[in-house]
């Protein structure tokens, strides 16, 4: 997709958008037959077909809507669209946008186009489809769609990598991707192997691994910016492959759906995609646990006691309260051997959370009052939302252990999200600026693409519109 600044004489292809306020003002100018199916409300679409072509009128809504909102009117519209769409120059009539509108407008229009698996064979990546919208420049419109596709590119990734069944995910076919990928964007790429964590003391992550036919791949991936002085964000995404629950078994009526158990590391990946393409000035330092859940032999049991990175030990209460013990290494790692400004980790990570927000946000957790809000302010920019819980020590006595210094969760049947947190809490190794995301509810749901849940992407734009923004 292109974005040019002129205007042909001539169009076979129109769009043009409209709020509902506009469209009352200027309707009298159309056909009349088309304002019997055409108002301008939010998703509202007429295909208008003529002589010289065709002209998609598209709604917009009220003119107060935000700006993420056009992106969602995109994504619809190139969901439900994008197979009648022709590769060819198509004119944007929409003096009701503002540039930071018609970015959000492109981007969606590539979002939206994605279906699993994902090809780029539809109309919009097309070179031949262009995008000729007059009321910017062209170096603005430059940026926008590199922007777009940077953006898409990474949210693609993280959507794609969710979706794949668990055959097509395993350990060793998701660490080639990763260390092709470093090479592709010039990323320090580094992985420990089984033996490699043994040495290092990796003994959390390691407990959750030992029971899986896959060697341990406990991934560091670097991207680094030559901007002198530039601020460091530490993100650790969690990443179980697939979550049987272990010995814990989980109920087999949902289980499919745990091959979405990493979408804190498909997150953390589309946001590495995205800052590399943009050439951000940051520098960005993430740590995937890659592993799955599984069930042998060698499983980690009910009643172990393990020794973490820090040297703390946990007793394990349940085998499927996994994620909290990879992310414990993950985030004692980076703490202890990368210098970050910022340190986030998120992962899907809680039934609880679950139940308490639904697919509405995810939960937020920190220590520190400048990234909390920062946090908050962009999920909201974004519309990929999150709603803050507390940190209180006072849950920091459910998990007190008899045999070790904590246990991996409360045996109360109540606030097992902040549980989560506060245990994670323990290994930031004192870390000012540190974050936990629980995005279980929201990582993997309804979605515009498919009549099952799937993927949402949810966390790359979050991820990156922070770190773009941060100043």
């Amino acid at each position: 997709m292109k974005l040019i600044n002129k205007k042909n004489k001539n169009y076979t292809q129109v769009f043009h958008l409209f709020t509902e306020e506009e469209w009352t003002k200027t309707s009298k100018n159309f056909n009349k037959n088309i304002s019997t199916f055409f108002m301008g409300k939010k998703h509202e679409v007429f295909v208008n077909a003529h002589e010289e072509g065709i002209t998609y009128f598209i709604g917009i809504g009220k003119s107060t809507l935000q700006n993420f909102e056009i992106q969602q009117v995109a994504v619809k519209f190139s969901q439900t669209q994008k197979g009648k769409v022709q590769p060819v120059p198509t004119l944007v009539i929409a003096d009701c946008l503002n540039e930071r509108q018609f970015e959000e407008f492109a981007k969606g229009l590539l979002i939206g186009t994605y279906n699993y698996p994902f090809e780029k064979t539809h109309a919009f990546w097309n070179a031949k489809f262009e995008l000729h919208f007059e009321n910017l420049s062209q170096k603005k419109l430059d940026t926008i769609g590199k922007k777009a596709e940077a953006l898409s590119n990474g949210q693609t990734a993280c959507q794609e990598w969710l979706n794949k069944p668990a055959n097509l995910k395993k350990p060793d076919t998701f660490s080639l991707y990763l260390k092709n990928l470093a090479k592709k964007y010039d990323l320090k790429y580094t992985s420990f192997n089984r033996k490699k964590c043994e040495e290092l003391g990796l003994g959390a992550y390691l407990s959750v691994n030992q029971g899986s036919a896959y060697d341990a791949a406990f991934t560091i991936i670097e991207y680094k910016t030559n901007v002198k002085n530039a601020v460091t964000f530490g993100l650790v995404g969690k990443c179980v492959l697939f979550d049987t629950g272990g010995i814990s078994l989980k109920n087999p009526d949902n289980m499919h759906y745990m091959k979405s158990d990493m979408g804190g590391a498909t997150a953390v990946l589309g946001t590495l995609i995205y800052a590399a393409e943009m050439q951000l000035p940051v520098n960005i330092v993430a740590i995937l646990p890659i592993t799955d859940n599984a069930i042998s032999e060698n499983a980690f049991l009910p009643s172990d006691v393990i020794t973490a990175y820090n040297g703390k030990t946990i007793e394990v209460l349940n085998t499927d309260a996994e994620g909290r013990m990879i992310l414990a290494d993950g985030l004692s790692y980076m703490a202890k051997n990368f210098k970050t400004d910022f340190l986030i980790d998120l992962a899907t990570l809680t039934g609880s959370s679950v139940r308490m927000f639904g697919d509405t946000c995810g939960a937020l957790f920190s220590n520190n009052e400048e990234l909390k809000n920062l946090l908050i302010k962009t999920g909201d920019k974004t519309n990929q939302r999150l709603w803050n819980l507390p940190l209180w020590d006072v849950w920091k006595d459910d998990i007190q252990s008899d045999v070790a210094d904590i246990k991996n969760i409360s045996m109360k049947p109540i606030g097992d999200c902040i549980i989560a947190a506060k245990f994670l809490e323990q290994f930031i190794e004192n870390h000012p600026k540190w974050a936990h995301l629980d995005i279980a509810g929201v990582a993997f749901g309804n979605v515009g693409y498919a009549k099952e849940k799937a993927a949402t992407g949810f966390g790359v734009q979050l991820l990156a519109n922070l770190i773009e923004n941060y100043h």
